[in-house]
């Protein structure tokens, strides 16, 4: 006698609705014309002056976009939740001179990377927990811990410097050194960019992130743990910030207390033209890396072209102000395409 035993039915996914699907299409496009802007901006320069893309020059270039891109990856799990982080300046800067300090005592570089993203760790806990358990809004809680983080560095720090000459030679020699035209640094960068996209598509935790920031009180009712989705953006956020701080001291070999002054409206910035939308539920950390791309590459473009970098801030606040703009229109246009298509459908 032979016993049958009923076929479970594959699971299958949800589809995604239509509206998420024109959302969906809507950034990838921005993102895809972001990297256009770039290609062109970078083309133009290299007609303008063929000394531009040089293999040391393409190293340049994207060495000066990694540490951004660390960061930038981090603030935008954190503006995808609908909220901020301005205190990764403060940071970067702290985690930079505390991985220089141990340095300098003899200490192992892995140590001092290790260190560096332990007190980020600490401090985006820190944002995390007054955030999500003290329900204090995340532009007073980070622009406070801002403050704190930098006059416990200024105290700390005080006069003094760290400079390149006190560092191992293998740790600065890392960091401008590469495979190449392409710095190791940025192979790091790398790394964390696609890990944290393939987590943020891939697993449920991350696809939450996307459901509280469009809704919070939607998410909370869906059964989403909030509080704890925010902790772990904002630990996240510290972790890339402490990582980039030692990554900073490898690239610069300098440290003092002015490290990341204004840095983390550089990365608001970048989060922002890339694509994240500031009130949260949209976009991707390759927009936000792009973004990160794009602003750092001015910075190397005006001087190449023999304009004066006192436009550098200038061309930023433009940028910003039109990513913001092309947000706006971007979202009344899909809330009228939704309209028109439910009443479509009855």
């Amino acid at each position: 006698m032979t016993v049958t035993t009923p076929q479970t039915p594959p699971v299958t996914e949800v589809p995604k609705s239509s509206g998420t699907r024109l959302v969906d299409r809507v950034f990838k496009m921005r993102e895809l014309a972001i990297l256009v802007v770039f290609l062109v901006m970078i083309v133009v320069t290299q007609l303008g002056n063929s000394e531009f893309l040089t293999e040391q020059g393409i190293k340049d270039l994207l060495l000066n976009a990694t540490i951004l891109v660390l960061v930038a990856v981090g603030q935008s799990l954190v503006v995808i939740t609908r909220n901020v982080d301005l205190s990764v300046g403060s940071t970067l800067g702290i985690s930079a001179f505390a991985a220089g300090t141990y340095l300098q005592g003899g200490g192992n570089a892995v140590v001092a990377v290790a260190l560096a993203v332990l007190m980020g760790i600490g401090f985006g806990l820190l944002n995390g927990l007054l955030v999500s358990l003290g329900q204090v809004p995340a532009l007073v809680v980070t622009l406070g811990t801002l403050y704190i983080i930098r006059g416990i560095d200024s105290i700390w720090v005080g006069s003094r410097q760290i400079t390149a000459s006190a560092l191992p030679d293998g740790f600065v020699d890392f960091g401008s050194g590469g495979i190449s035209a392409v710095p190791y640094l940025a192979l790091i960068a790398v790394v964390v960019l696609v890990a944290t996209a393939y987590y943020m598509k891939h697993f449920g935790s991350g696809r939450e992130l996307y459901a509280l920031g469009s809704n919070p009180e939607a998410a909370r009712l869906a059964g989403i743990p909030v509080r704890k989705r925010i902790l772990v953006a904002y630990t996240f956020c510290g972790a890339l910030a402490g990582l980039a701080g030692a990554l900073y001291l490898a690239r610069f070999g300098n440290v003092d207390s002015s490290t990341g002054n204004g840095y983390e409206l550089t990365v608001v910035s970048a989060v922002v033209v890339g694509g994240v939308v500031f009130t949260g539920g949209s976009g991707s950390v390759y927009g936000a890396a792009l973004g990160a791309l794009l602003l750092t590459s001015i910075n190397s473009v005006l001087p190449a072209l023999g304009v004066s970098s006192v436009w550098v801030l200038a061309i930023n606040g433009i940028l910003l102000i039109l990513a913001i703009a092309v947000d706006r229109v971007v979202a009344l246009r899909v809330a009228a395409a939704l309209k028109k298509r439910n009443a479509r459908h009855g």
